[in-house]
């Protein structure tokens, strides 16, 4: 999996490609955990270009939101494709993020 940092409307973004699975899971709980040690507590993580995702990653992804939400801000994804949508759905976590379209509607 590749990870890309940008930061949009001094919102920080990471944008992921590849599968987001156990192997790749350090890296982004790294990322969340850096960001709100500078006091960022509003995130948006890009799934775009994620095709798979499987239990760890999600875990780490709610694990991400609630440490966001314990600091007064919220972790937002966007950009599904069809099969991680299917997961959230599956899951109800759909419920439970803000999940939006694109980056562009995600940072509005």
């Amino acid at each position: 999996m590749e990870l890309q940092e940008s930061k949009q409307s001094n919102i920080p973004v990471l944008s992921l490609k590849g599968r987001f699975d156990a192997h790749e899971i350090g890296a982004v709980r790294d990322w969340i955990a850096k960001q709100l040690e500078h006091g960022q507590a509003k995130l948006l993580v890009d799934l775009a270009d994620v095709n798979f995702i499987d239990s760890s990653a999600l875990s780490i992804l709610v694990q991400g939101l609630k440490h966001c939400r314990e600091k007064g801000g919220d972790l937002l994804l966007c950009s599904f494709q069809p099969p991680v949508k299917v997961i959230f759905e599956l899951t109800r976590l759909d419920k439970a993020f803000h999940i939006f379209a694109n980056e562009q509607e995600a940072l509005n």
